[in-house]
């Protein structure tokens, strides 16, 4: 039975998750199974909806974020190029931004909606084997985030009625933009993904 406490953090417990520890010459230790692990190994852990934290052997801090953004490195330097380069640079727009708090309960959210929605993809994607699934679709999931965004941002926004309506509205076009530049990616990618396939 793996062992399944996270005691000894300074952040404290996590519950059920597995306690990775790093240790100062970057080797990663699986204190449920007393073995080094990789980071491919974690993250077949994350694939496989295994849950897992990553302490500093020496300090205790939770490292688990930097640890997550190196395997996310590591997959990008891989050539799976899952981050698209317009979306890495409006990401890098927001940090120091004064809507920076609320940019991961965003991405949070959308990522919640599209793995639940996943399952309803694949199944369209298999019903017209052969053939792209319609840019319809992936304009509907992405059109229904942006009105989960604005409606939060209505929500959260100390902004009075008038207040900044010219620059919110240019802002909303620019962004409809780069969401139909990605799409129009994102279909291209399917196409050629189709055409491998035939």
């Amino acid at each position: 039975m793996a062992e399944k406490s996270a005691k000894g953090g300074k952040n404290g417990a996590a519950g059920d998750a597995t306690v990775i520890k790093k240790y100062a010459n970057r080797r990663l230790y699986n204190t449920a199974t007393s073995s080094y692990v990789t980071l491919d190994f974690l993250s077949e852990m994350v694939k496989n909806g295994e849950d897992f934290v990553v302490f500093d052997a020496k300090s205790g801090d939770d490292i688990t974020h930097s640890v997550l953004t190196q395997i996310i490195f590591e997959e990008e330097n891989k050539g799976h190029n899952l981050l698209p380069i317009q979306f890495l640079r409006q990401l890098i727009k927001f940090y120091g931004d004064s809507l920076q708090s609320f940019v991961p309960s965003y991405l949070e959210m959308s990522m919640d909606t599209f793995s639940r929605n996943q399952d309803d993809m694949r199944s369209k994607m298999r019903d017209t084997f052969g053939v792209a699934p319609g840019y319809a679709m992936f304009e509907d999931t992405v059109r229904k985030n942006m009105e989960l965004y604005q409606q939060t941002m209505k929500m959260f926004s100390p902004m009075s009625a008038g207040f900044g309506a010219a620059t919110e509205a240019r802002e909303e076009d620019a962004n409809i933009d780069d969401l139909k530049s990605q799409l129009a990616t994102l279909q291209k990618k399917l196409e050629d993904l189709e055409k491998k396939g035939a």
